[in-house]
């Protein structure tokens, strides 16, 4: 047995979460059963309750893409090594992580396949066939697939070999075309993180260093988690000509001249869901935001003496509630009531429904918050039972605004605006948060703060005062840049 698998069966209880970030988020994982250890290293099962939550995430993305005219295809897992040498600086980018087929049945192959890790080149080819003209553009797909990475170091969401996520791929006439297109995306994974994960991020360019291989511009997402440490959330690359060169994506003008396509590409993976359960996550286990949790709201009947019918109203008013939308359960299981609010409470269900003998009598059901603490104000809302329906979308609202609230204040207080070299140093070492300098843009700064302090440029924005020095190195600046250790 792997030592991932032993480890799953030892999970009983979730540790402090303040004490060892790492056991709490690994225990959450499993004891949530948001995912299991599968027997090749690195790679996990996606279980109902995780896979419930791509699922929402999923809808909420894929309603956002088409909004913006986007499409979605299907291109191949597997990419002939011919044609991933096409474009060197992607392929040097990528080549330790690639895995590679050499054999199909019982023959070795003549041309190793690579599996992709990404998929601009076989999208690349495929754009080169289907774009003639000038009428043809721009084309807006995206796909949501799995991709294979050979990491060494892995984690369940935050990094594993196999994942699910999803890749836009775009192709347009002109270059501002282009770069519209990838700041747009940008600007669609902000508002998911914040309006839809209830995760703040800080959005802007990535260092050169930082960007995707054969990018001319790199922009990303970024998070804070509670140990101080940051996470890529998504990124949105504009690619210029580059992969258009490589694989020769041409069109006739206006003017019938040939012209090379601009390309880009963005995408988010289930490193979000990562993010969601690190930063929201407490002491009792999960807490998911509304818009991504599987359950919106479950369910405890409390029965006395034998008498069901707590179990049926229960049932009767779960059925309203779905035919209104909401995704409800009801617990009916033989269990007691205070280990149903245990276990719900450790699988991070937005609210609870509790409906016993008295609330019958009263036509009422007490509706109880997971985003608060028992006793603390607004924890806990009596509801007649006539006006759930309303009522629970006021909550699951009021559960999101206090979650993002409490994620943004934790961000703020974690974000230092330093002008003092020993100062910087010192916070990216201890891993204080976002660590906010005016910064030069120099790869050389920036290697030189990696190995002092193990921080990097998260990314960068507008120098924020004219004629400042960089913190790191004293030389002139030209941006401001959040560094931090990251995942």
């Amino acid at each position: 047995m792997s030592d991932a698998l032993q480890q799953e069966q030892l999970v009983k209880e979730i540790p402090p979460k303040a004490a060892d970030l790492s056991a709490w988020y690994t225990a959450v994982c499993l004891k949530a059963e948001l995912v299991s250890y599968s027997p090749v290293r690195g790679c996990v099962v996606l279980r109902p309750a995780g896979f419930g939550m791509w699922e929402n995430l999923q809808k909420h993305l894929d309603e956002r893409f088409k909004a913006t005219g986007h499409e979605n295809a299907y291109f191949p897992l597997l990419i002939p090594e011919s044609l991933l040498t096409k474009e060197a600086e992607h392929v040097e980018g990528f080549a330790p992580e690639v895995a590679w087929v050499t054999e199909g049945g019982q023959e070795k192959l003549e041309e190793r396949l690579a599996i992709r890790p990404t998929s601009e080149v076989i999208i690349g080819v495929m754009y080169a066939k289907w774009i003639q003209s000038h009428r043809d553009l721009p084309i807006l797909i995206n796909q949501w697939a799995n991709v294979l990475r050979w990491e060494k170091a892995t984690r369940p969401f935050l990094r594993t070999m196999e994942f699910l996520w999803q890749e836009g791929h775009t192709a347009h006439a002109t270059a501002a075309e282009a770069r519209e297109e990838t700041e747009r995306m940008l600007d669609v994974y902000q508002d998911f993180a914040e309006n839809v994960a209830a995760i703040p991020v800080y959005a802007g360019a990535k260092s050169a260093s930082e960007r995707f291989p054969g990018a001319v511009e790199t922009f990303s997402i970024e998070a804070l988690m509670p140990d101080g440490k940051a996470l890529q959330s998504a990124t949105s690359h504009d690619l210029g000509q580059n992969f258009s060169k490589a694989y020769d994506i041409t069109f006739a003008d206006a003017n019938q001249q040939i012209q090379h396509v601009y390309t880009t590409s963005w995408g988010m993976s289930w490193r979000m869901l990562g993010a969601v359960i690190m930063t929201h996550g407490d002491d009792r286990g999960l807490r998911i935001p509304p818009k991504l949790a599987p359950i919106e709201a479950v369910f405890v009947p409390i029965v006395r003496g034998g008498d069901t019918s707590t179990v049926e109203k229960a049932h009767e008013l779960a059925k309203g509630l779905r035919g209104a939308g909401y995704r409800v359960r009801v617990d009916d299981r033989d269990y007691t009531p205070g280990w149903k609010y245990s276990e719900w409470e450790m699988r991070g269900v937005p609210l609870r429904i509790e409906i016993g003998p008295r609330d019958l009598e009263s036509g009422s059901v007490t509706v109880v918050r997971r985003d608060k603490s028992k006793g603390e104000d607004g924890a806990k809302t009596s509801v007649p039972f006539g006006e759930l329906p309303a009522k629970l979308r006021e909550l699951l609202d009021a559960v999101h605004d206090s979650m993002y609230a409490q994620a943004k204040a934790f961000l703020e207080s974690h974000t230092f605006v330093v002008s003092d070299r020993d100062e910087f140093f010192t916070k990216c070492r201890e891993r204080a948060g976002m660590i906010d300098i005016a910064w030069c843009g120099r790869p050389e700064c920036e290697a030189e703060v990696k190995t002092a302090t193990s921080a990097t440029t998260r990314n960068t924005r507008a120098l924020q005062t004219p004629g400042a020095k960089c913190v790191a190195c004293g030389e002139p600046a030209t941006v401001n840049a959040y560094f931090a250790q990251s995942y």
